[in-house]
């Protein structure tokens, strides 16, 4: 993708899972919320700066920002912000947690009869992500942003001798689908229920009026890939985020 399509997408990934707490600095978006999730809590450069504000006083205004909420600054940094690495390496920063996001088509169809697709975060979901989250507080932050997604939103489970057992959420904004949040047991993986669930979300947001669908996966995650690639996603670019050691 060039990088004027790539900060586009990125700007309709922040709006569908926005953030508790959001400025803007310039085009840069600074996002906080409760310090866990990474896109949640992170400075997001996409765009100009104000005229006349140096990369590196911009630097000192985020950090500012951050520290006044209580929160180590984080940055989102796309491969194309050279500069702004340069400058945030010579701080003390160094990256982490090398993330791909993926594309891919947004079809229209029939959502495999497993899958329950609702409009709002019920109590099976969020006994699913809550299952597999660990950190209770972690797992807080991130239901609250499930619970913001704007509208058009969807949230999907399976099933399983009556209980949820899986489960995965989308927004359709700005022509594309994102998805979010998708999360098995660990009881019932390997038997093709996040493949359903994706296939579930991209129907659902076709018909909300998508051509295009895109997710984020950690670089590591190799089988969470390989499930993608086989739904017609591929990887289109890839962030990091930059932290003090």
């Amino acid at each position: 993708m060039d990088p004027a399509s790539v900060q586009a997408l990125e700007r309709i990934a922040d709006n569908a899972w926005p953030a508790e707490v959001r400025e803007q600095l310039g085009g840069w978006i600074l996002n906080a919320a409760d310090g866990f999730s990474g896109r949640l809590n992170a400075c997001w450069p996409l765009g100009d700066l104000p005229a006349g504000l140096p990369l590196a006083a911009a630097v000192d205004r985020v950090e500012l920002w951050y520290r006044r909420r209580g929160l180590p600054p984080l940055f989102k940094l796309l491969d194309q912000d050279v500069a702004l690495a340069d400058i945030l390496r010579s701080r003390g920063y160094q990256p982490r947690t090398p993330t791909l996001v993926m594309t891919g088509p947004a079809p229209k169809g029939l959502s495999p009869g497993r899958v329950v697709v609702n409009r709002t975060a019920e109590a099976a979901f969020e006994a699913v992500f809550l299952g597999v989250q660990g950190d209770p507080a972690d797992a807080a932050e991130r239901m609250a942003a499930f619970r913001r997604i704007p509208e058009p939103r969807f949230f999907a489970r399976i099933d399983a001798a009556g209980q949820p057992v899986a489960i995965g959420a989308a927004c359709a904004h700005g022509g594309h689908v994102g998805l979010f949040g998708m999360r098995t047991l660990a009881s019932h993986r390997r038997q093709g229920m996040a493949a359903d669930i994706v296939s579930a979300l991209l129907v659902a947001g076709a018909g909300a009026g998508a051509q295009g669908a895109y997710l984020q996966v950690e670089a590591g995650n190799q089988a969470a890939i390989a499930l993608y690639r086989g739904l017609g996603f591929s990887a289109a670019y890839q962030y990091l985020y930059w932290a003090r050691a």
